[in-house]
């Protein structure tokens, strides 16, 4: 197989199966060895793709310069801008604020036809009643994730008791009324769900979980199974 071909088939299963996948599930999605998915992975990087992870932990991609907005059909076009809408609606200032940019540089490559499709779009999200979302300790865990440091955090319980402890903060789920933060718990040593609502106080460390948040993520979802 030609090695262009081969990349082409390895980005879109990176854009196709859950991540994070490991070498070992995309090696099987495009019929090569596991070896062979290490190179192209390298290679992909080298070319200005993000891929997120490495060896033993699984791979996502964050950044696909290979996939141009103009590629987007009406139904696409559709889903993008409700989802959007429904970040300006239940996000952060900050992330509400991304959504606006996002859509304004969707559109703004589409061609003409297509651009007047997105402008008179038929699919709207309206809420009467936004979720509450706690600013600063949205914004600092967000962060925090990505960056994987670990964060200190005083949280109140159903009781009201306020403990403190050290959490590795892995994703951030938007549930119909609260938003809840997954973390990995130093105190517990285990996973927790922490509501937003209930942090008293969340403070950065300088403590890194590196390269684990991949890997802890896939752990995580096994264990709801």
């Amino acid at each position: 197989m030609p090695r262009s071909d081969r990349l082409f088939r390895l980005l879109h299963a990176l854009r196709s199966l859950p991540a994070p996948v490991t070498a070992a599930r995309l090696a099987e999605a495009t019929e090569v060895s596991v070896r062979s998915i290490y190179r192209d992975i390298a290679a992909l990087r080298a070319a200005g793709a993000r891929i997120d992870g490495e060896a033993g932990y699984g791979y996502a991609l964050e950044e696909d310069p290979a996939l141009p907005p103009q590629s987007f059909t009406r139904m696409e076009i559709e889903a993008l801008l409700l989802g959007l809408g429904e970040v300006r609606q239940s996000g952060d200032a900050e992330l509400a604020q991304a959504a606006e940019s996002v859509a304004a540089k969707v559109i703004a490559r589409l061609p003409e036809r297509q651009a007047r499709e997105a402008a008179h779009a038929v699919l709207r999200v309206y809420r009467h009643s936004p979720r509450a979302v706690p600013q600063a300790a949205l914004s600092l865990l967000r962060e925090s994730a990505w960056e994987e440091r670990a964060v200190d955090l005083a949280y109140r319980d159903e009781a009201g008791q306020v403990t403190r402890r050290r959490v590795w903060p892995l994703a951030v789920a938007y549930l119909d009324e609260v938003l809840l933060m997954v973390a990995w718990c130093c105190l517990r040593q285990g996973f927790r769900r922490f509501r937003l609502d209930r942090i008293e106080s969340a403070e950065p460390t300088e403590e890194s979980f590196r390269p684990r948040r991949v890997s802890l993520l896939r752990d995580y979802v096994v264990s709801l199974r």
